[in-house]
């Protein structure tokens, strides 16, 4: 494994090649130097020293114009691999994939709950350190964890982890001084609307919602192809938008806030509402499949509900597109033509209204690969 971080190969010029060939390979140096502006011996430098460190690789599938067949340049997406964490409330995941994002190991660990802070980041280097044991002999440069809850990408520290209870984990820190590998940390549904963005098969976007609907629903925003933090780093806490004024009090403390509509444990009270019954959400969902009215009642109106949540977003981001992600929106064929219907009959002008909203096609992974993603940028992009 390379220790340190990938400064071994970071420079501008490399970024802006590195990244053309990325999204544009195969591509000859030619091609790369016209549209990039780059001097063509600049770019024959950069492109021998990406050779020489095994990421790029030439293929011998150009085309002739008419003279002698150009050479091809392509990413090497076996090159080297990145480890992806998914820190979820009851279990932690982790996969390392290549460049490309395919998966090539996994492992996971169970909460032990209640947990503390040495508790959860000695789970968290167990699993991670599970999965580097099935991964040996491969070349594992970095880190990515997707963390739930408010986290300061900077220092690497979750502020806040609602769903455990816990506050100022140093995970950048830990893991880095344990592994000796680079270690980016983020929000869960930014780490996810990251990977969406990257591998979700979109096509060329400028801006890009990506919702997480489980057991709470958070947001991460793509604008200008970037992922977008605010000013405080809350950016994309979209659960906790007010959408009833009167309705049910949210664990935040305020009343009415958007995943008391839609969250799992609120498809759970409201089928126990309606009908008694204790089901969990995945049972509403199986029971729906089955064709009870109620359980179909339940998630048409929390699809409703998602469809308000969606209009007020798109009346102020305005997105090109929408995905959604997380354990509820496996419910889609109930949920999503009710979000539409909604957002079609309410949003400002025609062209809102028709909003391309849909499911994650990344499934379960969506959130690992976006956490394999961070660091990605780190090499492919400008910072």
């Amino acid at each position: 494994m390379r220790q340190g971080s990938f400064q071994w190969m970071k420079s501008m010029n490399k970024s802006i090649i590195l990244n053309k060939i990325r999204t544009q390979g195969p591509i000859s140096r030619a091609q790369i130097a016209r549209e990039t502006n780059l001097t063509r011996p600049t770019v024959s430098s950069n492109v021998k020293e990406l050779i020489d460190q095994n990421i790029v690789e030439e293929s011998d599938i150009g085309q002739s114009q008419g003279g002698r067949k150009p050479t091809m340049l392509v990413i090497n997406h076996g090159a080297f691999c990145i480890l992806g964490v998914d820190a979820g409330p009851d279990s932690i995941e982790c996969i390392v994939a290549d460049l490309s994002g395919k998966v090539l190991e996994r492992s996971e660990t169970q909460l032990q709950l209640p947990t503390d802070n040495e508790k959860f980041l000695d789970a968290l280097k167990r699993c991670i350190q599970n999965c580097l044991v099935k991964a040996a002999g491969k070349d594992v440069v970095g880190i990515g964890v997707a963390m739930h809850g408010v986290v300061d990408v900077k220092t690497g520290v979750s502020l806040v982890a609602p769903n455990l209870g816990l506050a100022d984990i140093p995970i950048k820190e830990e893991l880095e001084n344990t592994f000796g590998l680079e270690v980016k940390v983020e929000n869960d549904a930014r780490a996810m609307a990251l990977g969406e963005f990257w591998f979700g098969d979109h096509g060329e976007l400028e801006s890009m919602l990506a919702v997480n609907i489980g057991r709470g629903v958070g947001a991460g925003m793509i604008i200008g192809g970037k992922l977008y933090h605010g000013s405080s780093d809350i950016a994309g806490e979209i659960g906790h938008m007010t959408i009833d004024l009167n309705g049910q009090v949210c664990e935040c403390g305020n009343r009415g806030c958007l995943q008391t509509f839609v969250a799992g444990p609120a498809i759970t009270r409201n089928i126990s509402e309606k009908t008694a019954q204790s089901l969990s959400a995945e049972q509403v969902f199986e029971q729906a499949l089955d064709g009870n009215k109620a359980c179909i009642e339940v998630l048409t109106q929390a699809g409703r509900a998602m469809g308000v949540g969606l209009t007020n977003l798109i009346h102020i981001i305005n997105p090109e597109k929408i995905v959604l992600g997380g354990g509820v929106s496996k419910a889609q064929q109930f949920i999503l033509p009710a979000i539409r219907e909604t957002i079609q009959a309410s949003a400002l002008t025609q062209s809102a209204s028709r909003t391309q909203v849909e499911i994650t096609k990344l499934g379960d992974d969506a959130t690992l690969i976006g956490a394999v993603t961070l660091l990605l940028v780190d090499v492919f992009e400008l910072t």
